[in-house]
């Protein structure tokens, strides 16, 4: 696959993260492909469904499952702005999946290569490409930007509680 399509395959998957980032999840967006088609698309939904396992990469490897109505994701790219975590890793090792390509590292949880690679470890059955580093810049600022307005939030609602308890 040409650099310019994996770019364009990692821009869908931004906009899946703005997605989340619209909803005040942790913006990480996913997208599944097979033969140049998107068949899968997820971003992080953890927060509003309090569902620990609501991960971008889950949901778009769900969908995908169902498209192709099989487990087995043999012939598939996953494309995700953020390195994935250990549980997303898991499931592309047993959905057989070909290759993921990230853009940001994750260096506290990434599993493709920052902090372990469960993905290429040759103890399991199956092992999954790793690309890293598409659109990275741009994966990187929208988390930037996430975390500075919760931080700002997060300080804004410290200010106002504690105004409210000197009003009492």
């Amino acid at each position: 696959m040409e650099l310019q399509e994996k770019e364009f395959f990692m821009r869908e998957a931004l906009k899946e993260a703005q997605k989340a980032y619209d909803q005040e999840e942790v913006p990480i967006g996913a997208v599944v492909v097979l033969n140049g088609e998107i068949i899968g698309r997820g971003h992080n939904l953890r927060e509003k469904e309090q569902d620990a396992t609501l991960h971008a990469e889950i949901k778009a490897i769900r969908q995908a499952n169902q498209h192709l109505g099989s487990w087995r994701l043999e012939d598939c790219e996953l494309f995700v702005t953020l390195e994935p975590c250990p549980m997303c890793s898991g499931a592309m090792i047993l959905a057989r999946m070909k290759k993921v390509v990230f853009g940001a590292f994750d260096p506290k949880a990434g599993t493709a290569g920052t902090f372990m690679n469960l993905l290429q470890d040759s103890r399991f059955n199956h092992q999954v490409e790793v690309e890293q580093g598409i659109l990275e810049d741009e994966c990187k600022e929208i988390l930037q930007q996430f975390f500075k307005g919760l931080r700002e939030r997060n300080k804004k609602r410290k200010q106002e509680a504690k105004q409210a308890q000197q009003s009492e």
